[in-house]
C-alpha cells in the first residue's frame, strides 16, 4: 500500500507542481505585460509632449520687431568689423601690387562679400524699424478713433456686461465694420451732393 501511494502522492505532486508552474507563469506573464506597458504609455505621454512643445517653442519664437532689431545689432557689429578687416587687407594687397607688381585682386572679392553682407543686415533693420513705426501710428490711430482695450481672449458672458473692461476682439471688429460702412455712405452722401449742384448749375 505505500508504495502505491507513494507514485500517486508523486504523480499528486508532479500535478500539483504542474499546476503551480502554469499559473505562476501566467500570473508573471500578466504582471510584465503591464510593467511593460506603464513605460510604453509614459513614452507616448513623452513623445506627444515633445511634440506639443515645438509648437509651444515656435509660438514664443514670435517676437516683435524691436526685439529683431535688437537681435541683428551683434552680427550687423560683426559683419561691419569684418568688411573693416576685408577693406584694410585689400589696401595692403593694393600698396604690395603698387610696390612689388603683384595682383591687386586676390582679395577683392571678401571685401564684396562683407560688405555686401553687412548692407543685408542694414536693410533688415530698417525694414524692421520701419515696420515698428507703421504699427505704432496704427496703435495711436486706433486709440483715437476708437480707444479703449482690446482683447484677443475669448470672454465669458458676465465678464461682456461690465462696460469698465476690455472690448472682446469680435465686438471690436463689428465697431469697425459699421465706421467704415458710416464712413462710405457719408462719401457715397457728398459724392451725389456735388453731382446733383453740378448738374443744377
Amino acid at each position: 500500500m505505500s508504495m502505491h501511494s507513494m507514485p500517486q502522492m508523486g504523480g499528486v505532486s508532479n500535478i500539483a507542481g504542474s499546476g503551480v508552474g502554469p499559473s505562476n507563469s501566467m500570473m508573471q506573464s500578466g504582471v510584465s505585460p503591464l510593467m511593460q506597458s506603464s513605460p510604453q504609455q509614459s513614452g507616448q505621454q513623452m513623445t506627444g509632449q515633445m511634440s506639443q512643445n515645438p509648437a509651444v517653442q515656435q509660438q514664443s519664437e514670435k517676437i516683435d520687431n524691436i526685439s529683431k532689431v535688437k537681435s541683428l545689432f551683434a552680427p550687423m557689429k560683426e559683419s561691419l568689423l569684418n568688411t573693416f578687416r576685408g577693406a584694410a587687407y585689400t589696401l595692403q594687397q593694393n600698396n604690395s601690387a603698387d610696390s612689388l607688381k603683384r595682383d591687386p585682386l586676390i582679395n577683392a572679392t571678401r571685401f564684396d562679400k562683407h560688405l555686401e553682407e553687412f548692407y543685408a543686415y542694414c536693410d533688415q533693420i530698417e525694414l524692421h524699424l520701419k515696420t515698428a513705426m507703421q504699427c505704432m501710428q496704427q496703435l495711436s490711430s486706433a486709440q483715437y478713433y476708437l480707444p479703449g482695450a482690446v482683447t484677443a481672449l475669448r470672454t465669458e458672458s458676465y465678464m461682456q456686461d461690465n462696460p469698465a473692461g476690455p472690448m472682446p476682439y469680435p465686438t471690436y471688429l463689428n465697431t469697425v465694420r459699421v465706421h467704415i460702412q458710416s464712413a462710405k455712405d457719408i462719401r457715397d452722401t457728398l459724392i451725389s451732393a456735388s453731382q446733383n449742384i453740378s448738374q443744377a448749375d
